[in-house]
């Protein structure tokens, strides 16, 4: 089995909406971001992706980090995917535009049933740990 270990991050914009992308020949939505290039760490490697992906320019400050998960690759057969998953700390305030190998993006409300092309890390792991950061963070309000 291959691995692969990625950063990626959960964005949203004024309506609580996560962004969602689709990159080109591939079916699977999932969190904008990508592979670490060298030594960068996964934060360096998340603002460079974010940059060349959605032309969105953030700053370290402006994410924190949600957790590691792990699960199947949505388009890469026999292969275990490994992320470090950041959130955004505000929604966000500048224009989402695609880029690279981005070829779609979609925004997804979470309160909403979840759409079967949603990769296996986004659908079981990233979204369930999303909907208790917000339970959690509603009920200490």
């Amino acid at each position: 089995m291959h691995h692969l270990h990625i950063a990626t991050a959960c964005l949203f914009n004024a309506q609580g909406q996560l962004l969602t992308v689709r990159k080109r020949g591939t079916q699977a939505w999932m969190l904008p971001g990508g592979k670490r290039d060298g030594d960068e760490t996964p934060l360096q490697a998340l603002l460079r992706e974010l940059q060349e992906e959605l032309q969105l320019t953030l700053a370290a400050q402006d994410v924190s980090a949600l957790g590691s998960f792990s699960a199947s690759a949505a388009n890469e057969a026999a292969t275990q995917v490994h992320a470090h998953v950041f959130v955004g700390r505000s929604p966000l305030r500048q224009p989402v535009h695609i880029a690279a190998e981005i070829e779609a993006l979609q925004w997804l409300a979470l309160d909403a049933p979840l759409p079967s092309s949603l990769a296996p890390l986004l659908r079981e792991q990233v979204i369930p740990a999303l909907r208790a950061l917000q339970s959690n963070t509603t009920a200490a309000v």
